[in-house]
């Protein structure tokens, strides 16, 4: 039962993470269309970077606690490629630089979009396998 409830908590983490990077780019999105300034779309995004990459630091550490090495292993590119980018100091989004790095910012959300439903579905798979596992038992 234990199992379950680590991999359901990991399926809410993940999903918290997923909502992060989904404002991300709607507030890009946002300001390719004009909606919004440049300074409001930047402060938005800046202020939700760190929780991301706080996020993503718990969840590989939770992995790793809980003895899930496969999917520690398949969640510490993530986390090292938002250190190589804190380390740079890329993470953050510069306001007067924003319309520049707009296509290689929007690039960067969508391959961290796609490779956290990738984690969310591995997530989703070893909840239903561990459900059906304490079922039979």
């Amino acid at each position: 039962m234990g199992d379950m409830m680590a991999w359901i908590l990991f399926f809410f983490i993940l999903i918290g993470l997923i909502i992060l990077v989904v404002y991300q780019l709607m507030c890009l999105s946002d300001l390719e269309f004009d909606y919004i300034n440049p300074y409001d779309s930047a402060s938005r995004i800046n202020q939700v970077i760190f929780p991301e990459f706080i996020t993503e630091g718990v969840l590989c550490f939770l992995f790793l606690v809980t003895g899930h090495w496969i999917m520690s292993l398949l969640a510490v590119p993530y986390l090292y490629y938002n250190v190589r980018l804190y380390m740079q100091r890329e993470h953050l989004i510069d306001v007067t630089e924003i319309f520049n790095l707009l296509d290689r910012e929007k690039k960067r959300r969508l391959f961290k979009l796609g490779y956290l439903v990738i984690l969310l579905f591995l997530s989703l798979f070893w909840l239903i396998y561990s459900a059906l596992e304490d079922f039979e038992q």
